[in-house]
């Protein structure tokens, strides 16, 4: 059996000498075997669990074992702000045999990009849209670059395979293994999910099933009240309190545990800064960090935070991944994230010193709040975490890189793309619409049974290098907001567009700022600081999966009696009953009810999520009130139902479920929408809308009706 003392001598006197550890921990005593193999692995641990020095240990043995040359190493992280925190660990860690680290993504200047090429790294840290773009850069010789190429290890590697991102990478890798003519060893680190079995096969992406792989995850029982995930894990201190608005949850958190240092997450945008500013009226230390901040504004922010002691950090998800803020002491959370697995994410931040506990305290906001945090923390405690599921049906993704594949290799014959991803999933002939289309509109020419770039994705992505190309993400549009030359963030445009009386105010990095002046033209505001009075709205994508059906059956249950196995305060008891009592006749434990409510309403309680609803919702258009706003846990019908209609529909249905209907809206938000046929655009999206097993679930269920008249 492998240990400590298969790494290499000069390794493991820094790891007892520099790093002052007795020994390893479990899950990196048993990712040293699998790891060294070359097997394809997924590390699974906690958050701070050490799956960093699990993966690169082994591998940095390896290397100098095996005397590899060149860039040996990718280590690939969804964010730049997580591999500029890895980035000194890394350098240090492959220092001690001799060997070099660096960084490559978007923020690393033109200079060390040089560097780079001249003298390559052993391990090279980057992201996926990073390593795309050096795949189709003509100032970089991939195939050299490559060469040396063994290992990908992919960080949060569940962050990827839950959405687009996760295709993305499987694709670019397949294409960067046809380059060096051979398999890439793939590591993937992750934190606790439902389905770590599946999850190795979908990063295996081709090579599923063909190479050897393994799951480690020794003591993976999730962390429960008063219990420990493993020899490593303190025990676990949950709160949950009603404090009914945000000005009330700022009071709460000024005057708890002060000296301490909080990391608050929000689920919105909108609400971290509200909530941040408000904190900062009571004289409360805050940072603020999400995704519509400037880059220095997060950086000085997470920064501050680190260094400081008696002070508030207020964030979105972008502190969720593993990225150090130092010694923090509590994490409290505004209502409820949509996940289990976020909520572990989140509590593993705490609870990293000796003698503490990792904790979480839960304030929310209103009713909707206390159930959705109730009813996580009733699945959290039962052992319950999400599935990660690859998006089905990714087709805008294999337009995109059909064309980045033309872009690479200047051109692609028009019979082997296929041949680029070895038949990976989407990649197939199943792909053959999307590549004519391509061709048909321009996007790709054809000459000679070749394909290249066309015309119309010049004109479209072809700015600046192809990086509209590259970049596969985007947000909704956003203006630059600007205090002279500094830039603070980024805001919606209806902020600068809606009608006002006064002075037009923002509210960015937890300030206020009065507009002085709009440049339409390139999308900038600027703006000077003032009092108070600002406003902060961000626009989504349009496309809202909503909560699961699992966690919005956990409501229901919480609604009919049940609680979670931590401390409920007084008022979060008293709020509790109160929403019993409001949802009496909505729920039931034999199975779903039918509701006439005010204004003569009929709802059918479903408590499904929204995915399983808007399938329902779908397949039942002849009884369902036509273009809804879809909710968790009902369904509106049409007012003038009857029993006998009910029955008569409902009966059929189990046989005849249908996608749901896709807003315009969504479709527009999806990248590259344009470069496929509208109906396959609108498929895509209507595949990921729907839940088609937890329809049929709720429609095998008895259904109690209450239609009482008005």
């Amino acid at each position: 059996m492998s240990g400590i003392d298969d790494l290499d001598p000069v390794l493991v006197h820094h790891i007892v000498n520099s790093l002052g550890w007795r020994d390893l921990r479990p899950l990196q005593q048993a990712a040293i075997g699998p790891v060294m193999a070359g097997e394809d692995v997924v590390l699974l641990a906690p958050t701070a669990g050490g799956k960093t020095e699990a993966a690169t240990f082994p591998l940095l043995t390896r290397m100098s074992a095996k005397r590899w040359t060149g860039t040996s190493v990718l280590y690939v992280c969804p964010l730049k702000a997580l591999l500029n925190n890895l980035l000194p660990r890394l350098e240090t860690y492959s220092g001690w045999l001799g060997r070099t680290a660096a960084l490559w993504h978007g923020d690393v200047t033109s200079t060390v990009r040089k560097r780079i090429l001249a003298v390559r790294p052993d391990v090279l840290l980057t992201t996926p849209e990073s390593l795309e773009a050096m795949l189709v850069s003509a100032n970089v010789d991939h195939t050299s670059f490559f060469s040396g190429l063994r290992t990908v290890v992919i960080d949060e590697v569940h962050a990827f395979a839950g959405d687009d991102r996760g295709w993305h990478l499987l694709a670019v890798l397949e294409r960067l293994q046809r380059v060096i003519g051979r398999p890439v060893q793939r590591v993937g680190l992750s934190a606790t999910v439902g389905n770590p079995d599946e999850l190795l096969l979908w990063l295996q992406g081709s090579g599923a099933g063909k190479q050897p792989s393994t799951v480690v995850a020794p003591h993976l029982t999730p962390l429960q009240p008063g219990t420990t995930a493993d020899v490593c894990s303190p025990a676990v201190d949950i709160q949950l309190d009603y404090v009914g608005s945000v000005d009330n949850a700022a009071t709460v958190i000024a005057a708890l545990h002060r000296g301490e240092k909080r990391l608050v997450f929000c689920e919105s945008r909108r609400l971290v800064e509200e909530l941040g500013e408000k904190l900062r009226g009571k004289g409360v230390a805050t940072f603020l960090s999400h995704a519509s901040l400037s880059v220095e504004e997060r950086r000085r922010a997470e920064e501050a935070f680190a260094e400081a002691r008696d002070c508030v950090i207020v964030s979105t998800s972008t502190l969720e991944l593993g990225i150090d803020v130092g010694d923090l002491d509590r994490v409290i959370q505004i209502d409820a994230p949509t996940t289990v697995a976020s909520f572990l994410q989140r509590l593993g931040r705490t609870g990293r010193r000796p003698g503490t506990s990792r904790n979480c305290l839960f304030l929310t906001l209103d009713q909707g709040g206390l159930l959705g945090a109730a009813a996580l923390l009733l699945q959290w405690s039962r052992g319950w975490v999400e599935r990660v599921v690859a998006p089905p049906e990714p087709r805008h993704i294999v337009a995109q890189q059909l064309l980045a594949l033309c872009l690479q290799e200047s051109q692609v014959g028009d019979r082997l793309w296929q041949e680029w991803w070895s038949d990976l999933g989407p990649f197939d002939q199943s792909a053959e619409p999307v590549v004519r289309h391509l061709v048909d509109n321009g996007y790709l020419d054809q000459d000679g049974g070749l394909l290249f770039i066309g015309p119309e994705a010049e004109r479209r992505f072809g700015h600046r290098h192809f990086m509209n190309l590259t970049a596969v993400f985007t947000s909704p549009p956003q203006f630059t907001v600007l205090q002279g030359r500094k830039e603070i963030g980024r805001t919606d445009p209806s902020l600068l567009t809606e009608r006002i009386d006064g002075p037009r105010r923002l509210l960015l990095a937890g300030r206020s700022w009065q507009v002085t002046y709009i440049d339409w033209k390139r999308k900038r505001c600027f703006v000077e600081p003032v009092g108070g009075g600002g406003s902060a709205k961000w626009s989504g994508s349009g496309f809202d999966r909503g909560i699961s059906f699992e966690l919005t059956r956990a409501v229901r249950e919480v609604l009919l009696g049940a609680l979670p196995p931590v401390d409920l305060t007084a008022r979060a008891e008293k709020y509790l009953a109160q929403a019993r009592e409001n949802f009496i006749e909505e729920v039931h434990p034999g199975g779903t009810v039918i509701t006439r409510g005010p204004g003569g309403y009929v709802k059918w309680w479903t408590w499904a999520g929204h995915r399983a609803n808007a399938t329902l919702a779908s397949t039942l258009c002849g009884v369902a009130a036509p273009a809804q706003q879809i909710s968790d846990c009902w369904i509106r019908l049409r007012e003038n139902l009857t029993l006998e209609v009910w029955k008569q529909v409902s009966n059929t249905a189990p046989a005849h479920l249908c996608l749901p209907e896709v807003d315009e809206r969504a479709v527009r938000g999806l990248k590259f929408a344009d470069a496929l046929p509208p109906k396959l655009a609108e498929s895509t999206l209507a595949r990921r809308l729907a839940d088609l097993e937890s329809a049929a679930k709720v429609l095998a269920e008895p259904v109690r009706f209450v239609l009482r008249q008005n």
